[in-house]
């Protein structure tokens, strides 16, 4: 089987006629009875289970809203195609990047990867490697057939992986993909991932976490905003391990031209309110929807990874207008966009055919519940810090006005108080031909004005206090700007006496 993560490998071309095998497409009615317009209900049955999987019993959550899908009765439309973009950005506290992300003409999916030093990003980027195999034109099969096996396969893939490195144990990843077929979307959802439908202005999340929280909101203990900043907010019931079969939710949803599709991981749809995701969609292309819901997620304070895939549900008149949809190939983003690199290589491990050459390996005297061979110095999980419970950043606009009021208030304080100073300043001058008490300081515009003015004429002076009248005299206080004035009048020429 080819490298799925070759970069000079080719993507099927989508064909733009009819899908093969079927003439025009099948008509609502006649489409299998599982393909609903809603979410099931999971079933209390344990038969999707692997024997003897460890489980976590969730409560059962209440399907969500689904959207008004009225309009859309009638003769079936000509096929639709979609315009699409993905982004992913390892955001501004983690290292490295565990989301993987795809965006193809019959596919979109978003994998968040969990498991820290167990190397999430190899469970994201595997998941998307199998996935991607689902981008091709529609034929005869079922779509949520196709879902469900796809998400096996990456179940399966991701389960040898970790048989090819036991390091990998441990790891797993969410995965919420939307399977095209030129009508409507096939969804398949497990974790915490989300996708959401934004139809005639209003928005719909049209998946539901697997995850504790969501579990204590369905029973009405807590409320969305609490969930955000709740301790366990990151705690998944269900995720692709490659150990334990999951059942994924799986439905159905008919399209219409105008419709936009929104799949997100955790890093944005954990921060973002849907009022403010909403705004986001309401306008724009779909790669500048997707760039701007990663800013935004980041500017709210978002620690994780964020990974968004928008694409608008276009009619074929529609698509072959546009020039930017002839240039669409698809999108590989994330971890899975480098994982031929990031992935194990497993060299020296023998070959199936013959003996491997390995030694059986030998049991270490480590104590019981330790899985590092040095107690003192146990291995950084960085994992650990994306589960810390902190309240995600928020307020980011009202701390920077904040921080800038304090600012320009210190800076008003300083030029107050420099103001003052200058005026507790005299010096004796000149105004007008008389002898004068300034306040402020000499020669300085603006920070300088006559105070008091003498009925002492400069003229009457001496010259050498002349000069020093005009050139100013400083003081240290009004009180001694005054006994200058004094001195000045006794140093002041006498008058001419009268002849006798």
């Amino acid at each position: 089987m080819d490298d799925p993560t070759d970069e000079s490998m080719e993507f099927p071309t989508p064909d733009l006629g009819e899908p093969e095998g079927t003439g025009a497409p099948a008509q609502p009615d006649e489409q299998p009875a599982d393909l609903t317009m809603m979410r099931p209900v999971p079933e209390t049955t344990d038969a999707g289970h692997a024997a003897g999987a460890s489980t976590v019993d969730a409560p059962e959550p209440e399907p969500f809203p689904v959207p008004d899908e009225s309009h859309l009765d009638g003769p079936t439309p000509a096929p639709m195609r979609l315009s699409y973009y993905a982004v992913s950005d390892v955001g501004r506290v983690r290292k490295d990047n565990q989301d993987s992300g795809y965006a193809g003409p019959w596919l979109l999916a978003v994998c968040d990867g969990v498991g820290g030093a167990a190397r999430g990003d190899i469970a994201s980027s595997t998941a998307v490697s199998e996935l991607r195999a689902l981008d091709e034109a529609p034929g005869t099969g079922d779509l949520l057939t196709r879902v469900t096996d796809g998400l096996h396969e990456a179940h399966e893939s991701i389960h040898a992986q970790v048989e090819l490195d036991p390091a990998l144990n441990g790891t797993s990843t969410t995965a919420t993909v939307a399977l095209f077929d030129g009508h409507r979307i096939a969804i398949g959802h497990i974790g915490d991932s989300r996708g959401y439908l934004y139809r005639a202005g209003e928005l719909s999340q049209i998946t539901s976490d697997h995850t504790f929280v969501q579990s204590l909101i369905d029973e009405g203990r807590i409320t969305e905003e609490e969930a955000r900043v709740h301790p366990h907010r990151n705690l998944i019931l269900k995720a692709l391990d490659g150990l334990h079969e999951v059942e994924p939710d799986l439905f159905a949803i008919a399209l219409a031209p105008g419709d936009r599709l929104f799949l997100c991981s955790d890093g944005a749809c954990g921060v973002l309110e849907d009022a403010r995701m909403a705004d986001i969609l309401a306008s724009g292309s779909p790669e500048f929807v997707a760039i701007e819901l990663v800013r935004a997620s980041l500017d709210a304070g978002s620690s994780d990874n964020v990974t968004c895939v928008v694409a608008d549900v276009l009619a074929e008149e529609d698509a072959q207008a546009d020039p930017a949809y002839a240039d669409l190939e698809p999108m590989v983003v994330g971890a899975a966009a480098d994982f031929k690199r990031r992935s194990p290589r497993g060299l020296f491990r023998g070959h199936r055919s013959g003996d491997t050459g390995e030694l059986e390996p030998v049991d270490a005297e480590i104590p019981e519940g330790i899985d590092y061979a040095i107690q003192a110095d146990p291995p950084v999980d960085p994992e650990a810090y994306r589960y810390a419970p902190r309240p995600p950043q928020r307020f980011t606009w009202a701390r920077r006005v904040l921080a800038a009021a304090v600012v320009l208030g210190l800076g008003w304080i300083a030029v107050a108080s420099a103001y003052w100073w200058t005026q507790q300043q005299y010096y004796v001058g000149e105004r007008d031909g008389q002898v004068a008490i300034y306040r402020g300081i000499d020669g300085v515009p603006g920070l300088s004005s006559v105070y008091r003015t003498s009925d002492l004429a400069v003229d009457d002076l001496p010259e050498a206090a002349q000069a020093d009248v005009e050139e100013g005299i400083a003081a240290d206080d009004f009180e001694d700007a005054t006994s200058i004035v004094l001195n000045l009048a006794e140093r002041m020429m006498p008058a001419e006496s009268p002849e006798e």
